[in-house]
């Protein structure tokens, strides 16, 4: 199944859901609004045509000009092989959704893909978007007590860390980004 069908079905199934999809890219994706976020991502899950049961990944971009945090989340379709393989890909899909870089926060599905508990603690971590009953959701990458979220584009990096000197480039003493 190709990309513009998958967007072609989410849709005629979600109107109001669909910010845009732009196919002529060289990751096309699927734009949805945070609010229908589940429900989309269970009918891209149960819907016989598409059963979309794998997230590959889930990349969070910090496009700090617009205010936003946008989510990217890429799927696939495992299914039975039957040709000696135990499994072949079926086809793939990527979803983009945008919440605000100030207490944005989009529902979990780590019901749906069990991948999602770990991927969302990693954006939780690194870009501080809340994942909304999530079953587990604290840091994952950084210690608790960590002040930011380093893979935000205005972050500082820290000088020092409990007296640990901080620094990004060899010999450097004083990072600043």
């Amino acid at each position: 199944m190709t990309p513009e069908e998958v967007a072609s079905l989410i849709g005629s199934a979600f109107p109001d859901a669909v910010v845009d999809a732009p196919m002529n890219t060289l990751h096309p994706a699927v734009g949805v609004v945070p609010d229908r976020w589940r429900e989309v991502a269970l009918f891209l899950r149960d819907d016989p045509r598409l059963r979309f049961n794998l997230l590959r990944c889930l990349s969070g971009v910090d496009r700090i000009a617009e205010g936003r945090i946008e989510l990217v989340y890429d799927l696939m379709s495992l299914r039975p092989a039957g040709d000696g393989r135990p499994w072949s890909c079926g086809a793939v899909a990527a979803v983009r959704i945008g919440v605000p870089r100030d207490g944005g926060s989009l529902p979990s599905v780590a019901d749906v893909w069990p991948a999602a508990e770990w991927h969302e603690r990693e954006v939780y971590d690194l870009l501080g978007v809340s994942f909304d009953g999530h079953p587990d959701l604290r840091r994952i990458l950084c210690p608790d007590d960590w002040v930011g979220h380093p893979l935000r584009k205005d972050y500082v990096f820290p000088v020092e860390y409990h007296g640990i000197p901080g620094s990004t480039e060899f010999g450097q003493r004083s990072p600043r980004h």
